[in-house]
């Protein structure tokens, strides 16, 4: 019953920085459309999936602290995996950059929206790919 009620309470508190992430993000959409300003609007856009991909993976990581090992980085699984999500993930930030119409397969990951799921999944592998020896 224990461990159910955290991991409850921890869904409980991912939902609410989701929420608040939300509302802050159109805030920041509201702001950038009155000042012609959106790069805190795409910033916050790009990393706040991030955020909450490291957050869907922390109540492991910090149980496998607790063991008290020692610790290595599954590079394998971060360039697999995590390089071509980043990527996907800061393709929306650098279009607004003089790189945006160099990047590869830019036009449709932006027509896709993937970007967000991307991120999330960069978060989590980030977290992942720490192990143990």
């Amino acid at each position: 019953m224990r461990k159910f009620l955290k991991y409850f309470f921890w869904t409980v508190a991912i939902v609410l920085i989701f929420f608040i992430g939300s509302r802050y993000e159109l805030q920041l959409i509201e702001k950038g459309q009155m000042t012609y300003n959106l790069w805190p609007a795409a910033i916050f856009a790009t990393a706040f999936p991030v955020i909450i991909g490291i957050l869907l993976r922390l109540p492991k990581l910090i149980t496998e602290i607790k063991r008290d090992k020692a610790w290595s980085v599954n590079w394998i699984k971060l360039l697999a995996v995590g390089l071509p999500t980043l990527y996907l993930a800061l393709v929306p930030l650098l279009s607004f950059t003089f790189l945006g119409k160099y990047l590869p397969f830019a036009i449709d990951i932006i027509h896709l929206d993937s970007s967000n799921i991307a991120g999330l999944i960069f978060g989590y592998v980030l977290l992942d790919s720490l192990k143990e020896d």
